[in-house]
């Protein structure tokens, strides 16, 4: 089969892979008939290559029908229309049962020390082969794909996978009290979604900050109060505009979707790259121990929000040596909720909004549909923000 393989930073490539095959009872194959390219695959083109090894086929954000299934699920057949969670959960352990499948205690890594395992993200998390592919091997099928019904156009549900459920657990974890306000840091695909989620859940006033005119553009037609970044002189200005429009304390709370790909920190991003550089058996362990993230969002994001008020880390961040003020966090009273996505744990939530009357705009979301023998021009475009680039699909 066709699948975009990792060949080193910078260098993505659709190449000849083996087609996936039930290597366990609870395993399914899907037939990908979509595929999302998401802003973490970013972070393996250029800042996490330590953790990669060239041939790693990426990708998390799929849906398709199923080919195969093995004996123990008991619930799929072949033909069903599924989507598939990006992380692989067994469904039984305690972790999800307590609404945590991104801990499973089934998949967890644990010699690497992480969560569960998910596709096509590193080693990190598993290694396991990703979705940006023809086929798709499914471990724990019992629990994970989700089935959609046929006839709406993929656009519908695609974002299950990753989109509609990290946005979600965003907007949930920000705790905006009913008619309250949310500031959203970042309006590419997940900070989008996550505002207007926040607007359809009750939220009074939704800010959007960002830098790139289309997403701007994108977020401000949905009725958010959009700031652009560049308008600015420093940070600081910029919290000053939304204090005043929050009677001078800040919103209630904010939403951090940009994550360690924040721009600014030019020492920051010189270490990110430094890793980049070294031989791959010194660069991860060099990674795993000093490594920091730009950390620009979040420090705006400390500043922005009320005091008693609530951030919801839904970027992802992954510097093991961060310096955090403290003394004020501890001071304004702030709370913090972070993590990758519990997609099973919102899956049921989010399907009622997934009507013909589209009132998260899902069906016209993604602003760029390439086949997915165009995958390296689309993660050089979406890299570097060209073409107003927000959403990208790939079809096999």
């Amino acid at each position: 089969m066709k699948a975009v393989t990792w060949q080193g930073k910078r260098d993505v490539r659709v190449e000849d892979v083996p087609d996936p095959k039930i290597q366990e009872p609870t395993d399914a194959i899907i037939r990908i008939t979509s595929t999302g390219l998401c802003g973490s695959d970013l972070h393996l083109y250029e800042v996490l290559t330590a953790f990669m090894t060239p041939g790693d086929i990426l990708g998390h954000e799929p849906m398709g029908i199923v080919e195969e299934v093995g004996a123990g699920v008991p619930d799929l057949s072949a033909g069903d229309r599924v989507v598939v969670p990006f992380q692989i959960a067994c469904g039984d352990c305690w972790m999800c049962l307590t609404g945590l499948p991104t801990q499973c205690e089934t998949t967890q890594v644990t010699n690497e020390g992480m969560g569960a395992a998910l596709f096509g993200y590193t080693r990190l998390y598993g290694a396991v082969p990703g979705a940006q592919a023809e086929y798709l091997r499914v471990p724990q099928a019992q629990f994970g794909p989700i089935k959609v019904p046929e006839g709406p156009p993929d656009d519908r549900f695609v974002y299950l996978s990753d989109v509609l459920p990290t946005a979600w657990q965003a907007v949930e974890y920000a705790g905006i009290p009913e008619g309250g306000s949310v500031a959203v840091l970042g309006l590419g695909p997940i900070g989008d979604m996550a505002c207007r989620i926040a607007q359809v859940r009750g939220a009074g006033r939704v800010f959007g900050v960002d830098l790139v005119s289309e997403r701007l553009r994108r977020a401000k037609a949905r009725g958010v109060e959009t700031y652009d970044l560049r308008s600015f002189d420093s940070e600081k200005e910029l919290v000053t505009a939304i204090h005043d429009q929050t009677d001078g304390r800040g919103p209630d709370a904010v939403i951090d979707a940009v994550g360690t790909e924040a721009h600014g920190s030019a020492a920051a991003r010189m270490a990110q790259h430094a890793a980049t550089l070294l031989p791959r058996r010194i660069g991860a362990p060099f990674a795993e121990r000093f490594s920091v993230d730009r950390l620009a969002a979040l420090n705006t994001a400390i500043e922005l929000v009320r005091r008693g008020g609530t951030l919801s880390l839904t970027g992802v961040y992954g510097g093991m040596a961060d310096p955090l003020p403290l003394l004020t966090m501890f001071d304004k009273q702030i709370q913090i909720r972070m993590g990758q996505a519990n997609v099973r744990r919102w899956s049921d939530e989010i399907l009622p909004y997934l009507t013909d009357e589209d009132p998260l705009g899902v069906d016209d979301f993604a602003t760029h549909r390439v086949s997915l023998a165009k995958a390296p021009r689309a993660y050089e475009m979406f890299q570097k923000k060209r073409d107003g680039a927000v959403k990208v699909l790939m079809q096999p």
